[in-house]
């Protein structure tokens, strides 16, 4: 194709796993992960999204596990690792698997690392030594939520792969973005039909992520108030950003991401139980009420 970005589209498809469990560095499970990747392929996911703080290093088990599976980061922190060192490692990656492997970069935050100072200014120098060595914008994506980062997203990489967000987000960031530029939002996903228990499980592991600003400013900026955000979140914001109920219903609040302009979003399972990193039996039935 002659937009490379449109390429990365099609690989991509419609749905993806976003997973921090299938970037573990366990030796005792690396063998599952071999097996997961190569499952969530045969399942008709386009991509896998290695969650928290990941790397190119743990892509390339996974690719090595599967054939055809784009996996990318989700994201890796431009705080933890050196532009040039980036760069290495993508064209290592790219060297032995044409294609594979997208870089998706952020900013992360604050709270986790002791370097966080102008974060913009630093994402903007971060892909400047992403271009002199060599790194192809339409091969990198990045973590946007608001409208500066969007419009970096759009002028300096493939687009933008927005996390804990809504539709209603997911159509703003499309009219910043335009047309071409991939768009592909992060979803969780409760398999549970039980309000309170879905709710309760939602709550448990939104509660980390409303400690933090990046994530609560945004909120505020698109529609909710202070209130929505105490105590682990109103029900009006838990079913705003999670999908869960039945299996038409999570259907719905998938195909609302899509209506609202993503072109791929990455479905990330959150489990009533806690524990559960490889969420094998969920990722099968989530497979199966979208096919």
């Amino acid at each position: 194709m002659d937009n490379p970005a449109a390429s990365l589209k099609e690989r991509l498809g419609r749905y993806g796993i976003w997973s921090s469990g299938l970037r573990s560095e366990d030796p005792a499970v690396r063998g599952e992960l071999t097996d997961a990747a190569a499952e969530l392929e045969d399942l008709g996911y386009g991509a896998l999204w290695l969650g928290g703080s990941s790397a190119a290093r743990h892509a390339a088990l996974l690719i090595g596990a599967t054939s055809e599976i784009t996996v990318g980061t989700s994201i890796q922190s431009i705080w933890q690792y050196e532009a040039k060192d980036s760069a290495a490692a993508f064209t290592d990656l790219e060297a032995a698997h044409p294609g594979r492997f997208v870089l998706g970069l952020g900013v992360s935050h604050a709270k986790f690392t002791e370097e966080y100072r102008r974060p913009y200014t630093a994402l903007v120098d971060y892909l400047d030594g992403l271009d002199a060595a060599g790194v192809p914008a339409e091969r990198r994506l990045l973590a946007a939520l608001g409208p500066r980062t969007l419009e970096l997203s759009r002028d300096r990489a493939a687009g933008a792969i927005p996390y804990l967000v809504t539709p209603e987000h997911t159509a703003y960031a499309r009219e910043i973005l335009g047309e071409a530029p991939i768009l592909a939002p992060e979803l969780k996903v409760v398999l549970e039909r039980d309000p309170d228990r879905a709710r309760a499980a939602a709550r448990d592991y939104l509660a980390m992520y409303l400690a933090l600003p990046n994530y609560t400013n945004n909120f505020l900026r698109h529609g909710f108030t202070e209130s929505d955000l105490a105590d682990g979140g109103s029900d009006r914001l838990i079913d705003a950003v999670y999908a869960w109920g039945d299996e038409d219903h999570i259907r719905e609040r998938v195909a609302a991401f899509h209506a609202a302009g993503a072109d791929h979003v990455a479905l990330q399972v959150v489990g009533t139980e806690p524990g559960d990193t490889l969420p094998r039996e969920e990722w099968r039935r989530l497979a199966g009420l979208l096919a």
